[in-house]
């Protein structure tokens, strides 16, 4: 009777830790929340985002941006001077989900220079998609109706004009995953 009670509790602890695992591993797999406000809609997941516009990246999990700087890629939570012009929210971002894709920038600059210029993805901010909900409010205040055009105010970091929603939405912000 005790070696059959053991037994079990044995092949009950085996199948908990299989639950447990499986659990871990599903929450590891999504990050919207970790996306920024001006990451393109349609991912669960992003490692980093391609900048055509600027040949940089922006590390998702980290909240660092990769540029190129004195002969050699540099990550910072800020973006150069020289990108004080660029605007997140209205340009286009590729999601590479690749190690280290700067290793492999000459493929990423070549492969997504047509994209240069454009500025009709929708970002996570003015998505009504319900993966996206905790970016809707700010203060109590639904998107919308706040009057302020999406201008969310805490984000001041360099290349954040708080420039209002794009009326022509064209590929629906769901760009390309690499």
């Amino acid at each position: 009777m005790k070696k059959s009670i053991f037994i079990a509790a044995i092949i009950l602890s085996c199948l908990s830790i299989k639950v447990a695992d499986a659990q871990v591993s599903v929450s590891l797999g999504l990050n919207i929340g970790s996306q920024p406000d001006w990451g393109p809609v349609g991912y669960d997941h992003a490692d980093y985002y391609y900048m055509p516009d600027i040949n940089a990246y922006y590390d998702v999990p980290a909240h660092r941006y990769v540029y190129y700087e004195n002969n050699v890629w540099v990550h910072r939570t800020y973006l150069p001077v020289r990108y004080r012009s660029y605007d997140r929210y209205h340009g286009y971002k590729v999601v590479v989900n690749e190690r280290n894709p700067w290793e492999r920038n000459n493929i990423y600059r070549t492969r997504y220079a047509e994209y240069r210029g454009r500025r009709d993805q929708v970002v996570i901010r003015d998505s009504r998609d319900e993966r996206y909900r905790n970016h809707w409010h700010d203060n109590g205040n639904h998107y919308g109706q706040r009057g302020d055009h999406g201008n969310r105010g805490g984000d001041r970091d360099h290349g954040d004009r708080g420039h209002g929603r794009d009326k022509d939405h064209g590929d629906r912000g769901h760009g390309h995953n690499h």
